[in-house]
């Protein structure tokens, strides 16, 4: 009995450093990445709800905004999209006439999008449902938080671009 206490008593190198090392969903990255999940799973909810989009969609109507047509190659690298995946969702655009298409008249072999009279509809209802939503987010933080938390936000990013960069420099 007294040889198998020995046994207990000593602890393996490996978890004593386990007690030093953070989780991995307390890091920073990992909060951010939690919390953008939670606004984007709950603005998908609302804009389904609100204006029957989903989250493609609404981010097609949102990106092609009150701007003038655009063609599909930019609106795919402004959504961060390649053109084969908005094609669904911009045709499904079309049928319910949110969205309309038409021939560049500078070349004809590019199409521009733009959005109607009912997908400006639907985009000044996600505009006010993002108001909203960031006013309820907000609204806990004095006006000097909020300063203090989106020069954080914009330091933090200006770094992981910084990172995300050296990242591409070494593939």
């Amino acid at each position: 009995m007294s040889h198998k206490s020995g046994k207990q008593a000593a602890s393996p190198p490996a978890a004593a450093n386990d007690a030093e090392l953070a989780p991995i969903t307390v890091m920073m990255s990992s909060r951010l990445m939690v919390l953008a999940n939670l606004l984007k799973r709950g603005a998908i909810l609302r804009y389904k709800r609100l204006a029957e989009l989903s989250s493609v969609e609404f981010g097609l109507v949102a990106s092609l905004g009150r701007r003038p047509p655009m063609s599909v190659i930019r609106l795919a690298e402004a959504v961060g999209m390649d053109k084969g995946q908005i094609s669904r969702a911009l045709a499904e655009l079309v049928t319910r006439k949110l969205v309309a298409k038409e021939a560049n008249p500078r070349d004809n072999r590019e199409t521009l999008v733009c959005l109607t009279k009912a997908g400006l509809a639907a985009h000044d209802t996600i505009v006010a449902g993002a108001q909203e939503r960031n006013r309820r987010l907000l609204e806990q933080l004095s006006k000097d938080e909020l300063k203090v938390l989106l020069d954080q936000i914009d330091r933090l990013t200006d770094t992981a671009a910084r990172m995300l960069a050296d990242e591409k420099d070494l593939n």
